[in-house]
């Protein structure tokens, strides 16, 4: 498999984590957290991450209901997903965030900002899958 740069969003509407990661090490690791509430300014952050990292794919955490169904917040996602395909031309896959604020905060160990945390850990799960099944496409 060719080395993959990825970038990971953990999307809210007050803050967004930022994780980067590869394929190559199969490791995430926490980048920042967007914190302008203003879309145009999110956006052009974004745009200067997406600048700077190059990645191959962007992960977006989507948030499911514990029962694995959709939730109001998954169609935030779904949106904020479309509109980094749309506006940067990425390629963008959905991952299951369910529980990656709680295991931030248990890695933290604190209950600090966790955005970039929980990126990292959203990010990490997809690096471990797509580590399991053995190829670069994997779909949620």
């Amino acid at each position: 498999m060719p080395e993959q740069t990825l970038l990971a969003f953990d999307y809210g509407t007050k803050k967004i984590g930022v994780a980067i990661g590869n394929t190559l090490t199969g490791q995430a690791r926490p980048l920042e957290i967007l914190t302008s509430v203003q879309r145009d300014r999110r956006f052009a952050d974004i745009e200067q991450l997406l600048a700077a990292w190059q990645p191959d794919k962007v992960i977006v955490g989507l948030p499911l209901a514990s029962d694995g169904g959709e939730q109001y917040a998954s169609l935030r996602c779904r949106r904020f997903a479309n509109q980094l395909r749309g506006r940067f031309g990425v390629q963008v896959e959905l991952v299951d965030e369910r529980g990656s604020s709680m295991e931030a905060q248990q890695m933290l160990g604190t209950h600090a900002a966790d955005d970039a945390m929980a990126a990292m850990v959203i990010l990490q799960r997809y690096l471990d899958a797509l580590a399991r099944s053995g190829n670069s496409s994997q779909r949620e």
